[in-house]
């Protein structure tokens, strides 16, 4: 895997990288409180800013017995106070800051989150897909972008463009081999969502996506916890007992950081059959649990039968229960498969077709729920 090094898929060198580590096990023989420092030796110690305390040592206006490692380390804080400080703009530079959570696996939050973003794109709003998931990201392929290189410029990285203009960042741009799996221990996830925040050149936006991983754990805390005014939560889930008993897990975990849940989206909600048959003529179609369904053509001769596939209305029932809101239901297609597997997004393959017209119910919602104001910050647990 190539991740931010001078030689890797950003073309650029990014010091801070999330797996470019300092071996502590130096300190004790390179420490400056060995007394070799002008601090140790009763001086005052010179007051440089990080880019002379980093390659100073050669201009001389360093301790030229500074270690490599301690150069690396100041060259490390130095990227980090960047990175805040870019945090802190990026709040005042996008609008709407969304997360998009599931409490399970299965439930379709990548599709939804794509969906949202390009519903939105849709409207003519800016719009960023920010894909947190580091070990199973998906995006890029469902939006057709899997041979894009991300470019680095002045120590930013500039997001690859896909439908609509949706700007788009992923860890799937990072590596060489798709099939090779990320084993990465939780600090250095976390790192690299920190990098995916603020050493982004996202510019300004009216929404910025952001795509979890199944769960309620290290992914969105960091998130809740590194970017400031989020606006607050999508919770994504199919009607089913089990898929609901872990989207209540994650709206309770919202809660509990104190981010606003903007609402729940059932999806896989029916499946809509449809045909052709004498104009006022009867049609039995065989349901899931084996019972069947009746229906009439109308005057076109044309009928349609909805399905409950996985059960129906338990997303707004859960929704009502724990009193948050609503913000719709998006019909079971198989074609929505399809244009993942394919890199074409059905808004973008059928823009007046029944997902499109779901999905614009659903972001309608969203955006009453945005104009109604932030509710309490994020606390930090």
């Amino acid at each position: 895997m190539k991740y931010g090094g001078q030689h890797g898929r950003f073309g650029s060198h990014m010091a801070d990288s999330p797996i470019s580590h300092h071996d502590p096990s130096k300190d004790d023989d390179e420490s400056p409180s060995k007394g070799d420092s002008a601090a140790a030796k009763g001086g005052s110690a010179p007051v440089m800013t990080p880019d002379q305390a980093v390659h100073g040592a050669e201009a001389g206006d360093a301790d030229p017995a500074a270690s490599a490692d301690q150069k690396a380390q100041m060259e490390q804080a130095y990227a980090q106070m960047r990175r805040k400080l870019r945090m802190t703009r990026l709040a005042e530079d996008v609008t709407h800051k969304i997360m998009v959570l599931s409490g399970k696996g299965g439930v379709g939050k990548s599709t939804v989150a794509t969906g949202l973003a390009l519903s939105l794109a849709k409207q003519g709003k800016k719009v960023g897909l920010l894909d947190i998931d580091i070990t199973g990201p998906n995006i890029p392929k469902m939006l057709g972008l899997e041979e894009i290189d991300l470019h680095v410029e002045d120590g930013q990285i500039h997001p690859a463009v896909g439908p609509l203009g949706v700007q788009v960042i992923s860890m799937a741009f990072l590596l060489d081999d798709p099939d090779k799996p990320v084993i990465w221990r939780g600090p250095i996830k976390l790192g690299a969502i920190q990098q995916f925040i603020g050493d982004v050149a996202w510019g300004e936006l009216d929404a910025l996506i952001i795509d979890f991983p199944p769960g309620t754990s290290d992914e969105p805390l960091t998130v809740t916890q590194s970017l400031p005014n989020i606006d607050g939560v999508v919770i994504v889930t199919t009607p089913q007992d089990v898929a609901l008993l872990d989207s209540r897990k994650s709206i309770n975990f919202a809660k509990t950081v104190k981010v606003p849940v903007l609402g729940v989206v059932e999806n896989m909600s029916g499946y809509t059959l449809r045909g052709t048959a004498e104009p006022g003529s009867a049609v039995s179609v065989v349901g899931p649990q084996g019972l069947p369904i009746e229906t009439t053509a109308d005057d076109d001769g044309t009928w349609s039968v909805t399905l409950d596939l996985f059960k129906k209305g338990g997303g707004e029932a859960a929704a009502k229960d724990l009193e948050v809101p609503f913000l719709g239901a998006l019909p079971f297609d198989p074609g929505v498969v399809r244009g993942g597997d394919d890199g074409v997004h059905r808004i973008v393959s059928e823009p007046d077709g029944e997902v499109a017209k779901a999905f614009e119910v659903v972001v309608e919602n969203l955006l009453k729920v945005l104009s109604e104001g932030k509710q309490d910050a994020p606390k930090i647990i």
